[in-house]
């Protein structure tokens, strides 16, 4: 499946005006920041973008990303397919204080230029939505996790210490002796 490459930049206050809509694709390696949270360059990233405008005339984007990448796994430190993705309305405002006066719904673009950078704003996207960790489903890691709970060889058990309130114990029974 072709997809036409996602342009790299573009006046978002124009094209929300319009009620404008763009798709495209990016190559992971094309956003440095992202790409060195991944494994390798391997994969694709699809994005839709809707601009529009609200009733408070607001310019809003409407941006919806489905990646599938290579991510390292954090318990076998293998590659690994993982999907990546997100949804969220963007408010495109000129400043900070601008910024702080949105409802709670919407999340601030601020752009103090005319022209946005798309694939900065794709690029903050994936990196909000990357989940902390990465891992394989247990049957498929190949690090088994029973080395971590199991003693090696020739290393003896450890002794059983003693708890110390295993002396309040002792004393419970007592008390019921005493009523």
């Amino acid at each position: 499946m072709l997809t036409e490459p996602l342009p790299t930049t573009l006046d978002v206050r124009k094209a929300a005006a319009r009620n404008t809509g763009i798709s495209g694709a990016i190559q992971p390696q094309d956003l440095k920041r992202f790409r060195s949270l991944l494994a390798n360059d391997e994969g694709r990233i699809s994005i839709k973008m809707a601009f529009s405008r609200d009733e408070e005339d607001r310019y809003l984007v409407r941006v919806a990303i489905e990646a599938d990448v290579m991510v390292t796994c954090q318990r076998c430190l293998e590659c690994m397919p993982e999907r990546i993705s997100s949804e969220n309305t963007l408010a495109v405002v000129w400043t900070d204080a601008e910024a702080a006066r949105l409802p709670a719904h919407l999340d601030p673009l601020v752009e103090t230029e005319q022209v946005s950078n798309l694939w900065a704003l794709v690029e903050d996207e994936l990196i909000l939505s990357m989940p902390p960790f990465s891992y394989h489903e247990t049957e498929k890691c190949k690090r088994t996790t029973s080395v971590f709970s199991v003693p090696a060889p020739g290393v003896e058990a450890v002794e059983r210490r003693s708890n110390p309130f295993e002396v309040l114990g002792q004393l419970k029974p007592m008390e019921k002796h005493q009523e």
